[in-house]
């Protein structure tokens, strides 16, 4: 036994059918593509969600709502959460908030005014609820707004 005679077990492998090889091969003329159609070309690719001409699902269902293309969604993050991963007298800002992973990448962030600020932080970001702000300030410390295109 040795590498040069290792072969797969019996019925293991099978040839690739080959088509349009005469009649006798049982896929011979039209190679098994049938007369004729988008199926009988060469190329013929199917579009996604197609249904044989049957009206799509995609398009049997009905519209719903309505979309703004011009939201701006905020990564929220509450006041508890700066009590929780900062320093007193910390710098908090979008970057330092993503190292601790409570927001995504790349997300504008705004804080809201959820539980009690026991430290001064110097919170920059993009957005403030009317709370947070004035909490913030209350426990000494400053809540600076950046301007969205900074993100």
């Amino acid at each position: 036994m040795s590498l040069s005679n290792l072969r797969p077990p019996k019925g293991a492998t099978k040839d690739r059918k080959r088509v349009g090889r005469g009649h006798g091969s049982g896929t011979g003329k039209t190679a098994g593509r049938g007369h004729k159609g988008a199926q009988s070309r060469s190329g013929y690719t199917q579009k996604r969600g197609f249904e044989g001409g049957q009206m799509p699902l995609h398009r049997r269902m009905p519209k719903r709502g309505f979309f703004n293309p011009f939201r701006v969604e905020y990564a929220v993050v509450n006041l508890d959460q700066l009590d929780k991963y900062f320093e007193a007298g910390a710098e908090v800002t979008a970057e330092s908030l993503r190292d601790h992973g409570l927001v995504p990448k790349r997300a504008l962030v705004k804080v809201l005014g959820r539980g009690d600020l026991t430290k001064a932080l110097t919170v920059k970001v993009h957005k403030f609820s009317e709370t947070a702000a004035q909490k913030i300030a209350a426990a000494g410390g400053a809540a600076e707004a950046l301007v969205a295109a900074e993100a």
